[in-house]
């Protein structure tokens, strides 16, 4: 048994956000129903690819986001698609879309239309910037997103240009929130019997979101503060990424703990001048590149993996930076069962990053490898009782490409 085992999702999104908002919910055993458009989610077309061959079965990002899913192939714009959809939503407990503002309106599958088919089942929106509102037909992309709601302006080095999270980040991050959005709207329907209309926009995921931005627009609207770039090694004794042996640390909010930094370092003769302990000079940018010049060289003669323990014996906030093969080998995760495996018809046997965290009962399971295009159709519109007409229909318009 898993948590969501008597849940079943109308899953209508694509790319990122959506589809992770919906894997979350299928692997805690939702039964996510994922509809595709004839040629497919555009996830399909991102790598990275097996072989690095691009193949609309061999996406490493759709396999991970479309694990425990099953793929039907419906074509929208027909009345036959829309009608199969309305089937499926009537018996859906929640139905999750990810087009532009207006869309499945103008498909006839708005909310009004999707309540009245079911009004116990809650429908959640995700979009750019949200339903309504002056950016509500705005298209975005991750350097956007990030940039107008994220906290973009504090990342990078002080005297460059701002950047933002690595890959996809932010996109995921969404994801997680409007996952727990939508475990609301269950929550509230499964009490009340009545579904609701929930409207998440990427945006707001980000301006409320835990990487700092509603703290620095609150102390810029209420004080005018600008939080300031300073992501390089020469801000604090330490503060920021160092070079290693093997590769790099980042030490933050370290330099408040002086006597720690001291116990990391096994008080080594040069830490025990003075100046390097009066409160007033640590804040000495002269006096902050004397003391990096010192502890850059404690740096390049050990490992990260050396300099974390000692940090971490000392109680200072470090952590190395692993590389992905650091990761895939790393002991710890090795050892909580992190990695999982499957067998897909293309990829083959593959290993992917599988619970992301542990539950007493009714937590993560893997039933079933990312869909092949279309490969359940028929299966989920006999399941769902359809007349064998409509889904010969169906099948005919949803017809996928050689």
């Amino acid at each position: 048994m898993q948590a969501l085992d008597n849940v079943t999702v109308l899953d209508l999104t694509h790319h990122i956000a959506g589809p992770y908002t919906t894997k979350l919910l299928a692997d805690f055993g939702a039964n996510v129903i994922k509809i595709e458009r004839p040629e497919g989610d555009i996830a399909r077309r991102l790598g990275p690819f097996k072989d690095d061959v691009p193949h609309i079965e061999r996406s490493g990002l759709f396999f991970f986001l479309n694990l425990n899913k099953r793929s039907v192939v419906i074509d929208l714009g027909t009345p036959e698609g829309r009608d199969a959809v309305l089937a499926l939503a009537a018996k859906a407990d929640l139905v999750i879309e990810s087009f532009r503002p207006g869309t499945m309106e103008r498909l006839g599958l708005g909310w009004e239309t999707i309540h009245a088919a079911n009004p116990r089942a809650s429908m959640v929106s995700i979009s750019n910037y949200g339903a309504t509102g002056p950016y509500r037909d705005y298209r975005t992309t991750e350097l956007v997103l990030y940039g107008f709601a994220g906290e973009m302006y504090s990342m990078g080095l002080t005297d460059r240009e701002p950047t933002k999270m690595a890959g996809t980040a932010a996109l995921f991050e969404s994801g997680a929130s409007a996952a727990a959005a939508t475990m609301g709207a269950l929550w509230g329907s499964k009490q009340n019997g009545e579904g609701q209309w929930v409207d998440i926009a990427l945006t707001e995921t980000h301006f409320g979101g835990v990487d700092r931005r509603h703290a620095t627009s609150i102390a810029y609207q209420f004080s005018g503060r600008k939080a300031l770039r300073t992501a390089d090694a020469a801000n604090a004794m330490p503060g920021g990424i160092y070079p290693c042996a093997d590769g790099y640390v980042d030490f933050t909010a370290a330099a408040l703990y002086a006597e720690r930094i001291d116990d990391m370092l096994r008080s080594p003769d040069w830490n025990q001048d003075p100046k390097f302990r009066d409160p007033i000079k640590r804040f000495d940018p002269a006096i902050v590149e004397e003391w990096n010049s010192h502890f850059l060289l404690w740096c390049l003669e050990r490992t990260k993996r050396e300099i974390w323990a000692e940090a971490r014996r000392a109680k200072v906030m470090c952590g190395p930076l692993f590389s992905m093969k650091d990761l895939f080998e790393d002991d710890h995760f090795r050892g909580r069962g992190f990695w999982a495996k499957t067998t897909h018809a293309e990829l083959g046997e593959v290993e992917f990053p599988g619970r992301p965290l542990i539950f007493g009962e009714g937590g993560w399971a893997l039933r079933r490898p990312a869909p092949l295009l279309g490969e359940h159709t028929r299966e989920v519109l006999e399941e769902a009782g359809l007349d064998p007409s409509l889904i010969e229909r169906v099948e005919a318009h949803g017809r996928v490409p050689a």
